[in-house]
């Protein structure tokens, strides 16, 4: 089946035939950061109007202060319907199968001992360091994957750009993880199977945790779960207006990726770095964008998956070969004919729902290695 789109627009032709729906039923983009507040606020309409179904998962919300060691007075945990801004404490949400509450031996009178707990999940939200956060209790990826491997989820409501640039996002991730590896016990995970994963930004900064545990001698982790994580600065910095100008244009399109106004382009990569790294930046550091990054041995087993008409494709493919030549074990996926996204606008089609079971399926065999090996 072929695309027949109103232009000669390359994306639209390389587009997954089962894809081809969606794609022409996509709005415009536009750019969040016109009015962040905006964007932000429309983002948690949409999500208020369609609630998560949390059947067999419960959560529980706890504030960290971002000072000393991280210990909250009283475990931190907030009261029912308690609120935090951005300001001296990090928030993070732990979810996990109903029936499994606290420590193993709480729960079921045994010692603790890694048969009786859960791995754990540390879960960091795309949307270009600015947007994106889930609403209390509905994170929808969390209760997937605490249900799905199963495992302890813990979201991280980490400090947003364009108000809090870099390095406060990944320095809240960063703390998340101490703190999840410092009360193992209490809540119950087994600190041997402790994994970080996001999508887009929220890979991004997953890999950036991955180096910062390894620089800093912190919590060692099982793996890095990257999916079409947004790893590099560079990327688009060349503009894909221009690009189209040019006689290279063509291969400007299969290298940047989409050029359609309706999905992510390499323009609107650029426009995320430019708000969240600090303002006068002319080469992020590695902690920022892990691209960047001149020593990757040392790194634990990563998965990294990317779309076809995704900008970022190429940089999420460069940075698992480079993990691959520092000889970390890696697994590597690419969607077919999808862009950045897609999956959010045509969750019921076979290619998005192959693509959420090859980043479960690599995430639990990593955190149950007794597990069916994933294909």
């Amino acid at each position: 089946m072929s695309v027949q789109p109103e232009t000669n627009d390359r994306t639209a032709m390389r587009v997954h035939p089962e894809l081809v729906a969606a794609f022409e039923a996509l709005p415009r983009n536009s750019d969040p950061y016109e009015d962040i507040e905006t964007a932000r606020a429309g983002f948690h309409e949409m999500l208020a109007a369609f609630p998560a179904d949390r059947t067999g998962v419960c959560s529980e919300r706890f504030d960290i202060p971002r000072t000393g060691s991280g210990a909250a007075t009283d475990g931190g945990r907030l009261a029912e319907g308690g609120t935090l801004t951005d300001g001296g404490t990090l928030t993070v949400e732990v979810y996990r199968p109903e029936g499994v509450v606290g420590t193993a031996a709480e729960d079921t009178g045994n010692t603790g001992s890694a048969g009786n707990v859960l791995p754990a999940v540390l879960h960091f939200h795309g949307g270009g360091f600015a947007l994106g956060r889930a609403l209390p209790g509905q994170d929808r990826v969390a209760i997937e994957l605490c249900r799905e491997l199963p495992a302890v989820v813990i979201t991280v409501e980490y400090r947003l750009a364009p108000e809090h640039r870099y390095p406060a996002a990944v320095e809240d991730c960063y703390l998340a993880l101490e703190w999840v590896a410092g009360r193992a016990a209490e809540l119950g995970i087994d600190p041997a199977r402790i994994a970080v994963a996001g999508k887009s930004a929220g890979g991004g900064l997953s890999a950036a945790v991955a180096l910062m545990a390894r620089d800093r001698g912190g919590p060692e982790l099982a793996c890095q779960s990257l999916c079409v994580p947004d790893l590099d600065d560079r990327v688009g910095a060349g503009s894909a207006a221009d690009a189209a100008t040019d006689a290279t244009a063509d291969t400007a399109a299969d290298t940047e990726g989409a050029l359609d106004a309706r999905v992510l382009t390499g323009r609107g990569v650029q426009s995320s770095w430019q708000h969240y790294l600090p303002e006068g930046t002319t080469q992020a550091e590695a902690y920022a964008a892990p691209a960047r990054a001149t020593e990757l041995s040392g790194l634990p087993p990563a998965h990294v998956l990317v779309c076809d008409l995704d900008p970022m494709r190429e940089a999420g493919l460069a940075y698992a070969r480079r993990l691959m030549d520092a000889g970390v074990p890696v697994t590597v996926r690419n969607v077919p004919g999808a862009w950045h996204g897609f999956e959010l606008y045509a969750p019921d089609t076979r290619v998005a729902k192959e693509m959420t079971a090859h980043w479960t399926g690599q995430l639990r065999a990593a955190l149950h290695p007794e597990s069916p090996a994933v294909v």
